[in-house]
């Protein structure tokens, strides 16, 4: 009988934790006023570390206009960047929380007769990285997220719908004079200003 009550209350303290553990929610990414990121809403991201650049901005990666790719600033610009907005995968989610499924747009125009969707585009042989470039993308390759790590945010890559991806976290990477976000290096720490 004493068996019987143990198995009991281990099967029940197991079905409360089971219980709280998926009604757990990721806590909301914040902006630098410490208010939660909204669908909809633009925002400048910055680096989280000074002195090392500006906001992110579409950039060319050769003499030519197009393609553009998500880069980011010089430290000694003056131009403040391109805000982006935040929409998230699951339709009627207006709060950003870590880990959410989300498109990044830039609310800008672009000159390549493009969306500014952000993407994920195919590794490159002379590199092995992978750039974020800008294009029409409804499919895995458009699907970021974002999470904290030692107290800063990171931009991910690894949308779940594509099986194993090769996941990825965003981190600058500096060709010819001219930073470009690419996956696969070293994570950049970021932080979202609200414009």
């Amino acid at each position: 009988m004493m068996m019987l009550h143990k198995s009991l209350a281990i099967f029940g303290y197991a079905c409360l934790f089971m219980a709280i553990t998926s009604t757990a929610q990721s806590p909301p990414v914040l902006d630098t006023n410490g208010q939660p990121l909204r669908r909809g809403v633009e925002y400048y991201i910055s680096p989280a570390i000074t002195d090392v650049g500006g906001n992110l901005t579409l950039k060319s990666r050769s003499n030519a206009p197009c393609p553009l790719f998500v880069g980011q600033e010089p430290v000694t610009s003056t131009n403040i960047g391109l805000p982006v907005t935040f929409r998230p995968t699951e339709a009627g989610k207006d709060i950003i929380d870590e880990g959410t499924s989300l498109n990044i747009v830039f609310e800008a125009l672009s000159t390549c007769a493009t969306s500014t969707q952000w993407r994920v585009d195919a590794t490159e042989s002379d590199t092995g990285r992978r750039f974020v470039g800008i294009g029409d993308e409804d499919g895995p390759a458009g699907i970021f997220g974002i999470s904290r790590d030692n107290g800063a945010y990171n931009i991910v890559w690894c949308p779940a719908m594509m099986g194993r991806p090769r996941c990825g976290r965003a981190g600058i990477l500096v060709e010819n004079g001219v930073r470009l976000v690419a996956l696969d290096g070293d994570a950049f720490p970021f932080e979202f200003i609200k414009a």
